[in-house]
């Protein structure tokens, strides 16, 4: 089915009231708008009409980003068009966030010191949620966007440990005399109750 031109640059938008968002021209691709933006990498969002830069795939809360969050429009939005990120899954439907709304600039949106407060549960990442105040309203969805824990990545427990260098001997403390404790040799998996010779 073809629609009249008019038709498309209105379809899914609603009716533009006062001009506030156009569609992106089909000649802007993610790299042309991203160096115009003054970053290198961008990422897409659920909504054609904006991207934004990556997160980090893992995060400590309430620390500040690597790199300051950006929402990148490829159509055009008026200067001081207010945008708010939220973030949230299916464990933590609605994640505290620190410095959660910026405002357009040239195309652009700078969050300065976005900050992840909120967790997002074991092994889960937010889906972030982008409003931008248009009108009509817009809101684009950037899926599986980051984990936040509360020590942030890390090795994981089995790496770079050796077991059997780490065993020790662990007398359990008790109100007996120190030559009747127990002593357990987690080498060999002894009980005795027998005092060392000396």
């Amino acid at each position: 089915m073809h629609l009249p031109a008019e038709t498309i640059s209105t379809y899914g938008l609603g009716l533009m009231s006062s001009g506030d968002f156009s569609l992106p021209s089909k000649e802007k691709s993610l790299a042309a708008v991203g160096a115009e933006a003054g970053t290198d990498e961008l990422v897409k969002t659920g909504s054609p009409c904006f991207a934004c830069t990556p997160l980090p795939s893992h995060w400590r809360s309430n620390k500040t980003l690597p790199v300051a969050f950006k929402v990148v429009c490829m159509g055009d939005v008026p200067d001081g068009t207010v945008v708010t990120v939220r973030a949230g899954n299916d464990e933590n439907f609605s994640g505290e966030l620190r410095n959660s709304t910026a405002t357009f600039k040239n195309n652009v949106a700078k969050f300065n010191d976005l900050r992840f407060v909120g967790r997002s549960g074991r092994g889960k990442s937010f889906n972030l949620t982008i409003h931008v105040a248009t009108n009509p309203p817009q809101v684009a969805t950037y899926n599986k966007a980051i984990k936040i824990t509360v020590d942030g990545p890390r090795e994981p427990r089995t790496k770079g440990r050796q077991p059997h260098l780490q065993m020790k001997s662990i007398s359990p403390r008790s109100s007996r005399s120190p030559s009747s404790s127990p002593k357990v040799n987690l080498l060999n998996f002894e009980v005795s109750s027998d005092p060392p010779a000396p």
